[in-house]
């Protein structure tokens, strides 16, 4: 069902027929009710944002590799994402989890499968964010996911899953390369009359750049959509995948300098494996049209998924369960004689009594170098919480061209901890009420120029989980002894952030360009505070920082460099983001910045595109240099990767086929970093490698 739209001079982007769907990123179309497709819509409403918002087409990212969301945010400006062994990524916007592992519970960012919550108080998992399930990614970033009811300082991500409506009937696709890597998927979608259905079967596996770090993964996504009448339509979804990661451990600069491929000494010596034994997310979605302008959406969401972990010393079985729904009501329609659009919205999510964790001693076999099965029990530990937030916001359009954004949030947020065994302790229970206002303006001078800008506040509360283990009282005894007893209660954090920007079309191409100040109070950061041992775990804490800025620039740019019809066209794609997030005179650290991710990232493609199919392109990705502790004692190495890309996209869209060669010059780099406290200086084991030189090739065959 199509959203009818405010008018919109400057609507979404698209290029002309002769352009590859990976050029589709900043040109201006009109989008009209009736005729747009879901794409569009999208797209548009995107635009309709006064602030920074990127919109993924899949079938541009399927031009290559598509092994992690690293390749799905390639080229996007505002977004870093950086890959680490296994298909977790390190995933921030604005500096959201600037200090979490790849891998972990995602933070600063609440994510969604199509519209319907993923993220929940345990953070967001990443073993069901599969790229090649996905049509097209929609990103909000920082406060622009209001209306999505998004909490966190990062904004909002969508995924956005395949229908019968764009999906072919059969597809077959097949992706090999360097280290082992193998990727299948068979999908197949439809409509048949009024309904429609989609389904898709992937499994991948690795060796893996590091030694120990061999990766597999197996499951399954599928909807199916029903349109009763033009004013009722529903769609069910459902998502199950396993996962088995070997986890090799961070390195030392040095290490990654002489011996990227190596594991870290203490992982090498142990079975030290991440599994997702089987992770599930069942939804629906109901629209109801109740009139010409308004409609009503309903959906409800199952989440679980529980984890294996081998964690040095100990392997911990972890339960996670949450229950969510969202009641939306969107009226298009005149207020004091202007054009309006109101937008109200509810999101509850619950995490479920089984919330927790149970840890055991890990046992060794003969042979020292290697831990088996579970042995004797250390903690017995839950965490539960809920998110429930209440929005309401307006455009309205105050002159021609001319809309004013408003908007009001009332946050309840809660989480609870409780360590049960091997004693019971104290639990630890916050409840917070909080709000979150929204004021911005957009204006388009003409069809080729938006400008905006906004002001607003972003509220993003604790993961339960991380108030244990931030917690600094310690078990002195017994097999738990070292272990957090009790919890420790955590601020949310708050952020109130100012945004201007603007985007277009001039001669030197396409433009979307935000600059943003957030100014952030009780910022959460995590820190490991003591090195893992041959006989200890790691000890990492999360606290309330003192006050902190986070302020930067988001600029994306698509040139055409040449134009020659028939003979195909050559372009340039340019992403470059600039981070500047620093202590705002802390006690201990002063105006030091904030450690793990880069003050300037860049970003570029230089594409040729044949009308036949064929394309190639050429690119280049440049880091800065990287803190890697909150002391600013000890930087990551600044890098800069070559790579290229030669295609064939067939004009029926039935056949394809690709070669992606990944870091031409084999540079050795770190690829993520992990902050540690205060390295005096010394050269600690904080980063992940990134891959060496890579050969990739791949064929997708679709019949529609």
């Amino acid at each position: 069902m199509l959203l009818r739209q405010p008018p919109l001079l400057f609507a979404a982007l698209t290029l002309s027929s002769l352009v590859h769907a990976e050029d589709l990123q900043l040109a201006p179309v009109e989008v009209t009710s009736g005729e747009a497709s879901a794409g569009e819509v999208a797209q548009a409403q995107l635009k309709s944002v006064p602030g920074g918002t990127n919109y993924i087409d899949m079938s541009s990212v399927a031009q290559g590799r598509v092994s992690t969301n690293e390749d799905v945010f390639k080229y996007q400006p505002g977004v870093y994402a950086k890959a680490a062994n296994n298909e977790g990524i390190k995933l921030s916007i604005r500096g959201s989890g600037l200090n979490r592992s790849p891998g972990a519970h995602g933070s600063g960012l609440y994510e969604m499968f199509d519209g319907l919550p993923l993220t929940g108080p345990g953070g967001t998992p990443y073993e069901l964010k599969v790229p090649l399930w996905q049509s097209r990614v929609e990103v909000l970033r920082g406060a622009n996911g209001f209306d999505q009811g998004a909490l966190a300082l990062g904004g909002a991500v969508n995924y956005v899953t395949h229908t019968g409506y764009d999906a072919p009937k059969l597809q077959l696709r097949y992706e090999a390369g360097s280290k082992g890597y193998r990727q299948r998927e068979i999908s197949s979608g439809q409509v048949l009359g009024d309904a429609d259905y989609y389904i898709s079967l992937t499994d991948s596996e690795s060796d893996g750049y590091q030694r120990q770090s061999a990766a597999t993964g197996k499951g399954f996504a599928a909807n199916f959509g029903y349109r009763f009448s033009p004013e009722l339509e529903t769609r069910f979804y459902i998502r199950y995948r396993e996962t088995t990661n070997d986890t090799p451990g961070k390195l030392t600069r040095d290490q990654i300098n002489h011996d990227p491929r190596a594991a870290n000494s203490l992982n090498a010596a142990r079975d030290s494996k991440r599994l997702e034994p089987g992770s599930t997310w069942i939804a629906n979605k109901t629209t109801l049209q109740l009139d010409d302008n308004s409609r009503l959406e309903f959906g409800l969401a199952y989440h679980d998924y529980p984890m294996d972990l081998r964690e040095g010393t100990i392997r911990l079985k972890v339960a996670y369960t949450d229950i969510s729904s969202t009641l939306n009501y969107i009226r298009q329609d005149m207020l004091f004689g202007h054009d309006s659009k109101t937008t109200i919205g509810l999101r509850t999510t619950q995490a479920m009594p089984n919330n927790g964790g149970a840890e055991y001693v890990r046992i060794p076999s003969t042979d020292p170098t290697k831990y088996y099965a579970p042995g004797t029990k250390t903690r017995d530990y839950s965490y539960l919480g809920s998110d429930t937030v209440l929005h309401i916001g307006n455009d309205l359009e105050l002159v021609p061209d001319l809309w004013l954004t408003t908007g009001l949030a009332a946050i309840y947020t809660r989480r609870e901890t409780e360590v049960s065994y091997p004693e019971t302790h104290a639990k630890v229970s916050q409840h917070d009420w909080d709000y979150a206002p929204r004021v911005g303006l957009r204006y388009d001078f003409t069809p080729q120029l938006q400008v905006y800008g906004n002001l607003s506040r972003s509220v993003e509360p604790p993961h339960a989980w991380s108030m244990i283990w931030g917690s600094n009282k310690y078990f002195t005894s017994g097999p738990a002894s070292g272990y957090a007893r009790e919890g420790v209660s955590l601020k949310n954090q708050t952020a109130t952030t100012l945004e201007i920007g603007g985007r277009g079309e001039q001669w030197f191409g396409q433009w979307d360009l935000a600059l943003y100040r957030s100014e952030v109070r009780h910022e959460l950061l995590t820190v490991e505070t003591q090195a893992q041992t041959s006989t200890t775990n790691a000890v990492t804490a999360e606290n309330n920082a003192s006050p902190t800025v986070h302020q930067g620039l988001e600029l994306g740019l698509l040139s055409p460099l040449w134009e020659g019809g028939r003979n195909g066209r050559l372009a340039l794609r340019q992403a470059y983001t600039y981070s500047d997030f620093h202590y705002r005179d802390d006690d201990r650290f002063g105006g030091n910045t904030l450690p793990g991710i880069p003050k300037h990232y860049y970003q570029a493609q230089v594409r040729y595109s044949h009308p036949t199919g064929f394309y190639t392109s050429l690119n280049t990705e440049h880091s800065s240099r990287v803190a890697v502790d909150y002391a600013n004692s000890f930087y990551a190495a600044s890098y800069t990767l070559l790579g290229a890309t030669f295609g064939y996209d067939a004009p029926k869209q039935d056949w394809q086929a690709w070669v992606d060669l990944r870091n031409l010059t084999n540079k050795r780099y770190a690829n993520t970093v992990t902050p540690g406290y205060d390295d005096k200086g010394l050269d600690a084991a904080r980063s992940t490698p990134g891959d060496g030189r890579g050969i990739y090739t791949g064929v997708s065959w679709a019949w529609r």
